[in-house]
């Protein structure tokens, strides 16, 4: 049975102008111990789908579908049942670890009430465990910066104490969104590696939330395309980069910059993301699409497999996508 599994969930949020579809039947599994990106363009669902899983929507959000944890719903799940699974068993870093930390109080005082709150332990054996876990994540002189308050590490640092901090409780599954953020690039390649360590450290399972395909490749074996609240691909990171079968996914690794390229062009999608508000009764990428047809404004295609663990929602013959 897979660790995480979800199936045809929805999220929307009544606005003023009306109801905003995020997701649209999204579908998806992780196992034990496994690493999955989900990349996208801004816009396209990838944190929603986190905060739908983590029960941290909006309060104007509304979830339906299935969420399952290690065979539990977590959807219909009590605000404490659901505290106690976000404790023990799930874990959630966050984009900016600057508004994400109390800037008011003690990285001491912010990890150890972790420990103390869902643990149950002595502030004594909680710090002494912050300290171990900071010393986990690479942070030089652990036992003295543990007293510091955020303004005082650097971001990348501070990224490690957010990554500390969702590991106090040792959970199953992390989901780390845009972990990189606001990072240069050598900090990136840290983080990055940290994560792979703790994964394999820990044998903790790993969804990684990511508009930077440069940081997957290396780090997760499969990969999720998400486009309009919608899952356009899945696959092998590996099978998924070298034939790409949905024209976006064409499009995104078309767009990242390549030394191998002689042309000094920067290339793009053309277009712009769909309006939340006003999907496309079809295929929310059509209007973008230069490989679009009839059927593609008028049906949504269903994400059908092919090959050997790979899906694709497109009309298109695999053979048209370059």
């Amino acid at each position: 049975m897979a660790l995480l599994e979800v199936q045809n969930l929805c999220v929307s949020f009544d606005t003023a102008d009306g109801a905003v579809s995020a997701l649209n039947g999204v579908s998806f599994s992780l196992d034990a111990g496994e690493t999955v990106a989900i990349v996208g363009e801004s816009g396209s669902g990838k944190s929603q789908t986190a905060f739908a899983i983590m029960g941290l929507l909006a309060r104007n959000g509304r979830a339906s579908g299935e969420v399952r944890f290690d065979g539990t719903s977590l959807l219909g799940l009590s605000d404490a049942a659901l505290n106690t699974v976000r404790a023990n068993q799930i874990a959630m870093i966050f984009q900016d670890p600057m508004t994400s930390l109390n800037p008011y109080m003690r990285v001491s005082d912010q990890m150890a009430e972790v420990l103390q709150l869902h643990k149950g332990m002595s502030r004594r054996a909680a710090r002494a465990e912050c300290i171990r876990m900071l010393d986990a994540v690479r942070i030089p002189d652990a036992k003295n910066r543990i007293t510091m308050f955020p303004h005082e590490f650097s971001g990348g640092m501070r990224q490690r104490v957010m990554i500390a901090m969702a590991l106090l409780c040792q959970p199953r599954l992390l989901i780390a969104d845009e972990p990189t953020t606001a990072l240069d690039v050598t900090v990136q390649a840290q983080i990055m590696d940290l994560l792979s360590d703790i994964r394999r450290d820990f044998g903790t399972a790993l969804i990684l939330i990511t508009h930077d395909l440069g940081i997957v490749a290396g780090a997760c074996a499969r990969t999720l395309v998400m486009y309009g609240g919608q899952i356009m691909e899945s696959g092998p990171t590996g099978a998924l980069f070298d034939a790409p079968s949905h024209p976006y996914t064409a499009g995104l690794l078309d767009a990242v910059p390549r030394l191998d390229r002689d042309d000094d062009a920067l290339r793009s999608i053309a277009g712009e993301p769909p309006d939340m508000l006003r999907l496309p009764r079809g295929c929310p990428f059509s209007p973008r699409c230069a490989l679009a047809r009839d059927i593609c404004a008028d049906q949504r295609p269903a994400l059908d497999p092919f090959d050997t663990a790979r899906h694709r929602a497109c009309h298109a013959p695999r053979e048209e996508v370059s």
